[in-house]
């Protein structure tokens, strides 16, 4: 389709014009916004292998520092490398230039997912399923902050689409479709390894086309035909693999590099520590079942929760007895096997699990599009019985995506962290879930204190700089704070002390200079420790820049 038919479609449709203005919306917010948001524990870390893998390809690749690089070669670099190529070329800093970046992938996101469910439903289903994602904090606020869960997350997502293009042009698709295929498998296998799994579904719902199309045109025209398929697919290989290669370089130094990485990712590489679930401190090893469905539950909107929930019930229906068209009830199938069957996997086999759902950001966008078409068809089907309660059901819904958005813009910068309604908010879900563990309170906090002691002409005692004291990676302070300060883990000394609200950083009897909380929840502090002596900022566990690894050895995988 040329450009110009595209952009006249979607006037066209009030529907897609509605979608399109508000991607244009979280464009133009992100843009405003982008700047707002603090560093992660990992992002000094990933900064850093991302130059690492800029100076492997400039070297004419004899410059093999980034694959000793902590564990990170594990992982693709894509993000990474982008953003620090773009740090060469744009007069921003580097950590700008990637919170700016982040926003524009999962922007990306958005534009996928909002096709996506359109091609299987239509344009109010897709409208539908672009705002449910658009104002999921848990989406929206990891957009700006995590460089390699999002990436997956959009990457999946483009496969998704790209799977359900093929599906629909099946037995022959377009020249152009299985492109996309090489590119997306590429981007998803090379931003992280496990998403090879994503062949898995797509092999469950091509097994869905399969199965639909014998009862139609008998076993060996079918079989025939989806073995066309899958040959014209294979095609894409070779493309798939040269993207993999550029964004990953180290999986294609060995053949069996792959594997290597799924191996060292299928145990726990670290000495385990406690987070806090359900009011209790657990082991990650020994989180319970129900870690992932309950913390998906309790952050999710609650409108998101309920189409999705009825979303799945349906889809099940569709794809087991209705009457679709068979690409149609295949990428029903793939959807659902995409949200459900990783969760499934996770509560039967109960791995190490950690830092919320974040590792689980993917099943997100398969989980609105799913939304969106129940949406769509609770519309659908009230339309045609009455304009009364159809207008009180599309009522109910923007109610229900504004007030998502109301608590996006009040919990800005850290929507991340927000919890819905039934978990009783951010207030409710204090002292029983993990909350900022990103650390990303550490930037106000860091400003505040530096604007105080600027606006009060405060110096430093002569031939030193401040020494400030962290409950939380250093790296990340000596960023924010910026030059005139000494950051360590050490309290001794120490003429300050920021640390994060959370239950492994101690509340000190000492003047508090600056304070950052959202609904009455502590996310950081600033203490004035002069005059007075600590030995540590830390109440669980002692941490110290050697047995944190300078917080860059990736504690986030």
């Amino acid at each position: 389709m040329r450009i110009p038919q595209f952009f006249a479609r979607i006037l066209a449709a009030p529907a897609d014009a509605a979608a399109a203005a508000l991607i244009v919306g979280v464009l133009v917010i992100s843009f405003l916004t982008y700047d707002d948001y603090g560093l992660g524990w990992d992002d000094y870390a990933h900064w850093k292998y991302g130059e690492l893998l800029l100076s492997y390809y400039a070297s004419g690749f004899t410059d093999l520092r980034a694959f000793s690089h902590y564990n990170l070669f594990y992982y693709g670099g894509g993000f990474d490398l982008a953003a620090a190529a773009l740090s060469k070329l744009v007069p921003m800093d580097v950590f700008e230039i990637r919170r700016l970046l982040g926003a524009l992938v999962g922007i990306t996101g958005l534009f996928i997912v909002w096709r996506t469910a359109r091609r299987l439903a239509g344009a109010v289903a897709g409208l539908i399923a672009l705002a449910l994602l658009a104002s999921t904090s848990l989406y929206y606020g990891h957009m700006f902050i995590n460089p390699k869960d999002i990436p997956f997350a959009v990457a999946m997502a483009f496969l998704l689409y790209a799977c359900m293009r093929a599906f629909e042009e099946h037995p022959r698709p377009r020249a152009s479709t299985i492109v996309l295929f090489g590119l997306a498998l590429g981007l998803t296998i090379g931003t992280r390894v496990i998403g090879g799994i994503a062949l898995l579904f797509a092999v469950i719902g091509g097994a869905v086309l399969l199965f639909t199309e014998i009862k139609r045109l008998g076993a060996r025209a079918a079989t025939v035909r989806m073995a066309t398929l899958v040959g014209r697919l294979a095609l894409a290989l070779p493309l798939a693999y040269a993207v993999m290669a550029v964004v990953w370089p180290w999986g294609v130094l060995a053949p069996l590099n792959p594997v290597r990485a799924l191996q060292y990712y299928s145990h726990f590489w670290e000495k385990p520590w406690q987070e806090l679930f359900d009011g209790m401190l657990v082991l990650i090893p020994e989180m319970p079942r129900s870690y992932v469905p309950k913390l998906l539950l309790l952050k999710l909107p609650e409108g998101f929760v309920v189409l999705a929930i009825a979303g799945l019930a349906g889809a099940l229906v569709a794809v087991w007895r209705g009457n679709l068209e068979p690409w149609r009830r295949a990428g029903l199938a793939l959807m659902v096997t995409t949200a459900v069957l990783p969760i499934a996997l996770v509560v039967a086999t109960r791995p190490v699990v950690y830092n919320g759902v974040r590792h689980f950001l993917f099943v997100i966008p398969p989980l609105a599009i799913i939304a969106g078409l129940a949406g769509a068809y609770i519309i659908r089907f009230l339309a045609v019985r009455s304009r009364l309660a159809t207008a009180a059901v599309a009522a109910v819904l923007a109610a229900s995506v504004g007030l998502s958005v109301y608590d996006l813009a009040r919990m800005h910068p850290y929507q991340y962290a927000q919890f819905n309604r039934v978990a009783g908010g951010l207030r409710g879900a204090d002292d029983r879930y993990m909350i900022d563990y990103w650390g990303l309170g550490l930037k106000e906090a860091a400003e505040t204190l530096r604007d105080r002691l600027e606006e009060g002409h405060v110096t430093p005692p002569r031939g030193r700089r401040w020494r400030v004291a962290v409950c939380g990676p250093t790296q990340t302070l000596l960023v924010e704070l910026g030059p005139g300060f000494d950051v360590a883990n050490e309290a001794p000394g120490a003429d300050f002390a920021i640390s994060l609200g959370t239950f492994y950083c101690a509340e000190l009897d000492a003047p508090i200079v600056a304070e950052v909380e959202r609904d009455g929840v502590v996310l950081a502090r600033a203490y004035d420790l002069r005059g007075r002596s600590y030995v540590t900022t830390w109440s669980y566990p002692p941490v110290t820049d050697k047995s944190a690894e300078a917080q860059g050895a990736d504690r986030h995988p």
